[in-house]
């Protein structure tokens, strides 16, 4: 009888013991795919954190965008525009990138391309230390699309592939609204319509990497004519009436959370980092929101002004 009961002692103990086993493996098994799951999130941000354009296809409101993508469609669009090239030459260029790397700077991809566009050092399109640069990629795009014999005319998907060379030359097609939307946002075809939504607030920051990023996209040109005052806001002359001031002023927005950009002004409009979720909104008499001292300057305030 005695050892009977010190038996069944033995089957309840293990049956807690599978019990615990089992349950720690489910456990480790969750954790393995909340890993997974957080490794996936695009661009290190957090899902709050999102850009937004019009869909121009009418299709839906706005199309959704990870804050590193629309930086490096921002970057796409600039360099574009920097060569003096059309707007389909820009479209062309982000439906590509979408297709190749979902706009993001990948350091990975097929044999061994790398970058936006998944181009090749192997293939003569440059380094890999280039090709990871979002500026000196888009310019070997661009200098490949120039040469294509009217590109301009051509179906998207017919101009990209003949830059690319892809196994799946039919695949371009399926991002041109998107493309075409985002274009008409960064070029300001469609001003003041590119907004972020972000949850952190950044550290405080110094003009020169803006300057950096600003003279890198957009040729010294533009940098040259930026100043900053003493309350943290770089006043940035766009110099035409193209619609380059809302590019610019576009630009930054999409490099908000990249380059720590708290507000930015231009035309009567303000976007801030604090109600970014709300676009941009017209300044007003006692609305709170400071209006820029010249409308036809972009106005980028990156760190909070001194108390």
């Amino acid at each position: 009888m005695g050892q009977r009961k010190r038996a069944e002692e033995r089957n309840e103990r293990s049956g807690i013991v599978g019990w615990v086993i089992a349950l720690l493996v489910v456990l480790g098994l969750f954790a393995a795919v909340a890993v997974v799951v957080v490794k996936m999130l695009p661009g290190g941000g957090t899902p709050s954190d999102e850009c937004t354009v019009p869909d121009a296809s009418g299709a839906s409101d706005t199309l959704s965008f990870d804050p590193e993508q629309a930086a490096n469609a921002a970057t796409i669009a600039a360099v574009g525009q920097a060569r003096g090239l059309p707007d389909r030459a820009i479209e062309i260029a982000l439906a590509t990138s979408m297709q190749e790397s979902k706009l993001f700077n990948i350091s990975y991809g097929d044999a061994d391309s790398l970058g936006l566009f998944q181009q090749r050092p192997s293939m003569g399109w440059g380094t890999q230390a280039q090709l990871q640069d979002p500026v000196y990629a888009s310019g070997k795009f661009y200098d490949a699309l120039v040469k294509v014999p009217n590109y301009t005319d051509l179906p998207l998907t017919q101009a990209a592939q003949k830059v690319q060379r892809s196994a799946y030359p039919d695949a371009y097609a399926r991002h041109e609204n998107k493309a075409v939307s985002l274009t008409a946002a960064l070029t300001g075809r469609a001003p003041a319509t590119l907004s972020c939504r972000l949850a952190a607030k950044p550290g405080v920051v110094t003009a020169a990497p803006l300057r950096t990023a600003l003279t890198k996209d957009f040729k010294p040109a533009v940098a040259d004519s930026a100043v900053a005052d003493a309350t943290g806001t770089l006043a940035v002359q766009p110099g035409k009436t193209d619609g380059r001031g809302w590019a610019i002023a576009s630009w930054a927005v999409a490099h908000a959370q990249q380059l720590g950009i708290r507000e930015v002004s231009y035309g009567g409009k303000v976007w801030t980092r604090e109600d970014g979720g709300d676009g941009w909104q017209t300044v007003k008499s006692g609305s709170g929101k400071a209006a820029p001292a010249d409308a036809t300057q972009v106005q980028i305030r990156y760190t909070d002004a001194p108390s």
